[in-house]
């Protein structure tokens, strides 16, 4: 009687977190499509469809280019966890897209550690938990070389103004964060001893394995930034290529780095395009528009229908 309680109460507890997710998601973008006027304005709307920018060709590219960027980190999620426990792609696709939708409301979308390591057992929920910052740390590397490309290419062709002794005290600053976490970090065994862990277990991870991944990270970031782009040429056809495309990638290399809830990463990135492409003299309007749709295909849609997986998951104990 008391195991049979105790089951009851762990699956009402799970129901809840689970609704609790998805209602906080789809609260969250609700609220934020809501908020966004631009997006639902019919005038810039009717005016980009005369010029013929809306064609039903565009719309099955763009959508085409979103698949394309989820399929290949779908595989590359099915490739991370295969090392720890044979994963088919079809249990890729759930695991990854069940995860997107916990991440929106959490910071620098940590909910994605959790919710994919709850679908292994739990002595390969470390490895899963392993496994996915690799996926990750290949991306953000993506995002840092072509967007320090990006970015450099932009202060140097741009009249950017840097007030260096603004700069000073935080990069001073920043310098004694740093030498102190390194400090630490050499000075506590325990962190020593960790970091070895961590070391292993990266060494014991074929080369292959990270060649994959590595490519894989770097075809998606060419990917959606090219999106961002073919739906700027769309809307703006005068900008050019080069302006356009490491103007894209110092966007994404600011975000990056900003810790921030992934609900809001659209407003984020909305924000810093419209200061980086104010110098091309395009109408910020046109910038929320990308940016709101860019989140829309690449984020809110598929946290949707992440948001079935999460409703019908089964942790291991209640199945």
């Amino acid at each position: 009687m008391n195991y049979s309680l105790s089951y009851k109460t762990k699956k009402i507890f799970w129901l809840s977190i689970k609704l609790s997710i998805v209602i906080g998601c789809g609260y969250f973008i609700y609220t934020k499509l809501t908020e966004s006027k631009e997006i639902f304005d019919v005038d810039f709307y009717q005016k980009q469809y005369k010029k013929g920018v809306f064609s039903i060709k565009t719309v099955i590219f763009v959508c085409f280019l979103s698949f394309f960027n989820w399929f290949l980190e779908i595989l590359k999620w099915q490739k991370l966890a295969s090392f720890c426990k044979k994963t088919t792609f079809n249990k890729a696709a759930i695991q990854s897209l069940a995860s997107l939708t916990a991440s929106l409301i959490t910071p620098n979308r940590i909910g994605e550690y959790g919710v994919k390591s709850l679908y292994f057992e739990k002595y390969l929920r470390k490895k899963i938990i392993g496994v996915n910052f690799v996926g990750n740390f290949y991306q953000l590397m993506a995002t840092l070389f072509f967007g320090t490309l990006g970015i450099t290419y932009f202060v140097i062709e741009q009249p950017v103004k840097i007030n260096f002794g603004s700069i000073v005290p935080y990069a001073i600053f920043l310098f004694f964060v740093i030498f102190t976490l390194f400090f630490i970090v050499t000075s506590t065994n325990f962190i020593i001893s960790y970091l070895r862990k961590i070391r292993d277990f990266l060494t014991k991870i074929p080369l292959n394995l990270h060649l994959k991944v590595m490519l894989f990270s770097f075809i998606r970031f060419i990917i959606f930034s090219h999106q961002f782009y073919f739906l700027l040429l769309f809307l703006h056809p005068d900008i050019q290529y080069l302006e356009a495309i490491t103007s894209i990638g110092g966007v994404y290399l600011i975000a990056s780095i900003t810790p921030i809830l992934s609900v809001f990463d659209f407003i984020l990135k909305g924000s810093i395009a419209i200061w980086i492409f104010s110098f091309f003299n395009i109408n910020p309007n046109t910038i929320v528009t990308i940016t709101t749709l860019m989140w829309i295909l690449n984020f809110a849609i598929p946290a949707i229908v992440g948001g079935y997986f999460v409703i019908t998951f089964k942790p291991n104990f209640i199945q």
